[in-house]
């Protein structure tokens, strides 16, 4: 008679020998894994995170005791899973997929990895569909496309949270899952998040995964993992777009450093581990777009990084640049300056973008771009020297009107077909004689004119995203009702 063991029943038992903080050595267990999770007596929840040769050292992620030396460690031979589901809809858990809101248990539909890996090459396919992000300067110039990597990056307080928060209000009604994970924020940060998603009913579609500044640090580690897990289960089994914003990996970084000191692990430059890199590419490269054949979901990633004193070339900040598709820069000086948001067109980038953005957007924003930062530059020469030509002047007015055409209030944001009808507009002498202070109400005016009069040229802008002559006729006809009304 043959003996039948099931290998992930398997149990084996060790004895913590030594505790330093939230990192615990083990001695006794002899065949377990990365990544692997283990139980502390009835007291700690953990994940094995290194070996030595006497002991497997342990990351505590949850503790509900006191973990001691003497205690008993149990591992099951499986790796560490989350529960996920669509139950997870409209709910804010914390780095285990516990609820956090009050709002009891949240049935699960099955179980994923958190160490998973990303998709291969040929299970990818091209991005073919543009993200609609709602902010302005980004769909204009800066355009990301359903399965892209993009970075937004900025000082402390340049509004890099709200440009993450407002690509996920934008999406309501547009069939895209939306996940915000907080990594190591202040409980007033993550209130201020929960605050719009109230406001916005993003709940509809969005969930929040949070480990907040109070949390372990293997909480705050494991989080964004549990986030691209999450975000996983939606794009592989339900073939939905995701879009998942990390706020933010500067302090995910923190975490993973104190983690790797605890560890006794070399430091590197910045006193930051030599594998942080793998860390961070690691997660951003489980986002992309599924072939169809594989649900054709997509996973979009805006993670967020914080620099000191606009330090673009630090450590963390290049290191992820280097692993993304572009990057929106918010610069601190622009921001004090008034203008949000603070998006800084030289040091911005979308490397991908570009390929999926409206036909209808492509022609009208090639030159904004270089027309914005021409101005930029002229407005620092003539700050300093004083009387200038007829013709300067004039191209001040139009830079201040641009200014003011790519401003946006936070927590608002702008449809496609508005924005569209934004730029024909400014092309075709809307704002031809206005002031700074005008813009707003006459882009507004007419845009509501277009809505009003000819609501069969806005459904066949936002069917078929190019500018047919039908459009364009339609959008020079009000644009003439509406300019012959204001002369009067």
């Amino acid at each position: 008679m043959g003996l039948n063991i099931n290998l992930l029943k398997l149990r084996e038992y060790g004895t913590v020998s030594e505790i330093r903080q939230d990192v615990i050595s083990v001695t006794g267990l002899s065949n377990c894994m990365n990544g692997q999770l283990v139980l502390v007596s009835d007291c700690a929840k953990g994940v094995i995170v290194g070996f030595d040769l006497e002991y497997v050292l342990v990351l505590i992620v949850q503790m509900h005791g006191k973990v001691k030396p003497g205690d008993t460690v149990t591992t099951t031979m499986d790796e560490f899973k989350v529960p996920v589901g669509e139950g997870l809809l409209g709910r804010r858990v914390n780095s285990l997929v516990e609820p956090i809101d009050g709002q009891g248990i949240i049935k699960e539909d099955t179980s994923y990895p958190i160490f998973s890996t990303a998709p291969t090459v040929l299970e990818r396919e091209p991005l073919n569909e543009v993200l609609e992000t709602g902010t302005k300067m980004i769909d204009m110039t800066l355009p990301i496309g359903r399965g892209q990597r993009m970075l937004i990056l900025g000082d402390r307080m340049t509004g890099k949270t709200t440009v993450g928060v407002d690509a996920i209000v934008n999406q309501k009604g547009k069939g895209v899952i939306c996940i915000y994970c907080g990594v190591g924020k202040a409980e007033a940060a993550i209130s201020r998040v929960t605050e719009v998603f109230d406001q916005e009913d993003v709940w509809e579609y969005g969930i929040m995964v949070t480990a907040g500044a109070s949390d372990s640090m293997g909480q705050q580690y494991l989080v964004p993992y549990v986030a691209a897990s999450i975000s996983e289960y939606f794009m592989y089994e339900k073939g939905a777009d995701v879009l998942l914003v990390f706020d933010d990996f500067t302090k995910h970084a923190w975490a993973y450093r104190q983690i790797s000191l605890l560890l006794e692990r070399a430091p590197g430059r910045d006193a930051y581990p030599g594998d942080i890199f793998y860390i961070h590419s690691q997660l951003v490269e489980r986002a992309g777009k599924m072939k169809p054949e594989l649900g054709g979901g997509s996973c979009t990633h805006l993670p967020i990084v914080e620099t000191l004193q606009g330090d673009f070339a630090g450590y963390i900040p290049s290191n992820i640049i280097s692993m993304t598709d572009g990057q929106v820069f918010l610069n601190a000086l622009l921001f004090g300056e008034g203008f949000k948001p603070a998006v800084d067109m030289g040091l911005s980038v979308s490397r991908i973008g570009s390929k999926v953005q409206w036909p209808a957007m492509k022609k009208p924003t090639g030159m904004l771009k270089i027309e914005y930062v021409r101005f930029k530059e002229l407005e620092k020469l003539t700050r300093i020297k004083a009387g200038h030509s007829s013709d300067i002047d004039d191209r001040l007015r139009q830079g201040k009107i641009l200014e003011e055409v790519l401003k946006q209030d936070q927590n608002a944001p702008i449809a496609m077909e508005d924005q569209v009808m934004l730029l024909f507009g400014l092309q075709h002498g809307l704002l031809k004689n206005a002031g700074p202070g005008d813009v707003n109400v006459l882009v507004q005016s007419y845009i509501d004119m277009v809505r009003s009069k000819r609501p069969e040229v806005v459904e066949e802008l936002v069917t078929g995203k190019t500018m047919t002559e039908t459009v364009e006729q339609g959008l020079q006809d009000v644009l003439d009702m509406f300019l012959d009304s204001a002369a009067k």
